[in-house]
């Protein structure tokens, strides 16, 4: 058995059992001269060297086995364990904590194991659940590349769970009606693969036979469809689409609105302004919300918010962008109004939600001009 001081959030019971694989004690504990803060522009703490205080935390005994999962963990953040003396009851002991390989961030006031669990602790359980899982196939280093994406999809998961639809038509059966038999991992990189095999409520009242069924797991994501109404023109984007170039496509290279993944902490309005810029180099007015909907529910677990933005479009705004560090090439189109009802009518719009967008715009494009003082037709 192995002694560990945690002072941050492995302290919150849930994370640290999921992590561990075990539900170890924890036990009050100080580290001498030291003291817990939050990292500037972080939600995680660091611990900071301050003579005559003392840093709270608590001390556990674990395993060999829950060690390695422990230590793989903090590996994905870059951490280490590193020797350092306690006090339990008042008595000076010896144990391990995990400090960051190099240093990075400053501190910026105390920090709040309470206020964190209240905002990240059932997200961070989620997400500790595919690291270990992943963990199995990659390294620590690969596995901490991908923890936004992971993190992104766990704040999808606690999302879906807390969407309320009116359901003003429809039996609507709970989740519970559901049962789970086997749920495996095939494939768990920058997106998931899951198999399931269960059975389910009939709405005769009877059970279902064992299904075998497979889910494609990737991110709760935003659409934006940015739209001027004084000019009464819209900007597209072009990028190559990989769904496209597998499925055979002879032109994968597709038009669409502004899209990308929400980020862990990050409401999908504030997704959709991000993408715009990163996208389109567009900082938008006012958003205007078309619909929450799972864009493929037959087999791929992710839901959209789709926005029409309010933007500036003149002459010369279109060009080249998109995220470096994600290898994004993208062009962007200005399009008046009549040749973009012209190529939703042709077929040249084959994206989803550029489709669902560009129908609300026709339904409320004159109440949208008639906001900046401009008859529509």
């Amino acid at each position: 058995m192995t002694e560990i001081f945690l002072f941050g959030t492995l302290c919150h019971a849930p994370l640290l059992q999921a992590v561990a694989g075990a539900e170890p004690a924890m036990r009050p504990a100080v580290l001498p001269d030291a003291s817990v803060a939050r990292v500037a522009g972080q939600a995680y703490p660091m611990l900071v060297e301050r003579p005559g205080a003392q840093a709270d935390g608590v001390l556990i005994d674990v395993s060999d086995a829950a060690l390695a999962r422990l230590d793989f963990y903090e590996a994905c953040f870059g951490y280490v364990r590193r020797p350092v003396t306690v006090h339990l009851d008042g008595i000076a002991r010896a144990a391990d904590v995990w400090r960051p390989a190099q240093a990075t961030g400053q501190p910026d006031g105390p920090w709040s194991l309470a206020d964190w669990a209240r905002d990240w602790g059932d997200l961070a359980t989620i997400a500790a659940a595919e690291v270990l899982r992943q963990g199995a196939t990659a390294t620590a280093q690969e596995v901490g590349a991908r923890y936004w994406m992971i993190a992104a999809r766990a704040q999808s998961q606690l999302s879906a769970g807390a969407w309320r639809r009116p359901a003003l038509i429809g039996r609507n059966p709970p989740r519970a009606a559901v049962d789970p038999v086997a749920h495996r991992f095939p494939y768990s990189r920058f997106y998931t693969v899951e198999e399931l095999d269960l059975r389910h409520l009939q709405f005769d009242g009877g059970t279902s036979g064992l299904h075998k069924r497979a889910v494609f797991r990737v991110a709760d994501a935003v659409t934006v469809l940015p739209y001027d109404p004084v000019r009464d023109r819209i900007l597209l984007i072009e990028q190559l689409r990989l769904g496209a170039y597998g499925h055979g496509d002879a032109h994968p290279w597709l038009l669409e609105p502004v899209a990308g993944m929400i980020d862990a902490g990050e409401t999908p309005e504030e997704a959709a302004r991000r993408e715009t810029v990163e996208e389109a180099r567009l900082t938008l007015g006012a958003l205007h919300k078309v619909a929450r909907y799972y864009p493929s529910p037959g087999g791929m677990a992710q839901v959209l918010t789709s926005y029409i933005g309010i933007a500036d479009l003149p002459d010369g705004v279109a060009g080249t962008a998109g995220h470096l560090g994600e290898g994004e090439d993208i062009l962007s189109h200005l399009v008046p109004w009549d040749l973009a009802c012209a190529m939703l009518e042709g077929g040249d719009m084959a994206n989803a939600p550029l489709v669902i967008s560009m129908q609300w715009l026709m339904a409320n494009r004159a109440r949208l001009q008639a906001g900046q003082g401009v008859g529509g037709a």
